[in-house]
């Protein structure tokens, strides 16, 4: 199952917070589709994911500084 997370509206630390707890609450296997803008979040939702042991499958341009980056759990 895919799962949305938008993060555009919110500033680091907050931005992997939100992203754990979303990641925390979905089923083994499923996938986290986490919108985030350019800079800190863009660098470190990615790297904080993969530190937490879960798998980045892709990180893609959605539109203007909006990025998706998709997370396996």
């Amino acid at each position: 199952m895919t799962h949305t997370l938008d993060i555009t509206k919110e500033h680091c630390p907050m931005t992997f917070v939100k992203t754990k707890l979303k990641l925390a609450q979905i089923a083994e296997g499923d996938i986290l589709e986490v919108l985030l803008t350019d800079g800190e979040p863009l660098n470190n939702v990615p790297r904080s994911a993969t530190e937490q042991g879960f798998k980045v499958l892709d990180i893609s341009k959605v539109e203007g500084n909006i990025h998706k980056v998709t997370i396996q759990k």
